[in-house]
C-alpha cells in the first residue's frame, strides 16, 4: 500500500492532516496501537517541519508486510548543520512560529526517537529528504 500527500507550507489549519490520515489508516488495518503512536508522532514532527521551515513538500508512505517507510521531500532552505539540528532544544524557528506554540527544537530528535530508521539528505538552498522507517 502506498499513500501520497502534498503538504502546503505555512498552512497551519491543515498542518498534521497527512499524519492523522496515516494514523487512522494504520489503526483500521489493525496495527498495534503503540506502533501506530510511534509512527504518528514521527510523521507529525516531519510534517510540521515541512510546514514551518520548508514551504511544504511531498510525502510518500509505503507499507509492506514487515516495514513502513515515510519519505518526506521538500524544496526548502535545507539544513545547514544536521548534527546541531539533531540536538534537543535547537531550533531555527522565527518568533512568529514560536508565538504559535511551535519551534521547541524537538522535531528531528523525536523523529529519531520514535523511528527504527532515520536518514536525512539535505542540500542548503535546494531542499531536504527525510526517510523514516518502522519495523512492523
Amino acid at each position: 500500500m502506498t499513500l501520497c500527500f502534498t503538504v502546503d507550507g505555512n498552512d497551519f489549519l491543515r498542518a498534521g492532516e497527512a499524519s492523522a490520515v496515516v494514523k487512522r489508516t494504520l489503526k483500521q488495518l489493525g496495527l498495534e496501537s503503540s506502533l501506530v503512536r510511534k509512527i504518528a508522532i514521527a510523521m507529525y514532527e516531519a510534517e510540521m517541519n515541512m510546514v514551518l521551515h520548508a514551504n511544504g513538500g511531498n510525502i510518500k508512505v509505503t507499507l509492506s508486510d514487515t516495514y513502513l517507510t515515510i519519505q518526506m521531500m521538500d524544496t526548502g532552505p535545507g539544513i545547514k548543520d544536521i548534527d546541531l539540528a539533531m540536538q534537543e532544544g535547537y531550533s531555527t524557528a522565527n518568533q512568529k512560529i514560536r508565538e504559535l506554540g511551535f519551534g521547541a527544537g524537538m522535531g528531528l530528535p523525536n523523529m529519531k526517537r520514535y523511528s527504527d530508521e532515520l536518514k536525512i539528505k539535505t542540500v542548503v538552498g535546494v531542499g531536504t529528504e527525510v526517510l523514516l522507517g518502522f519495523k512492523l
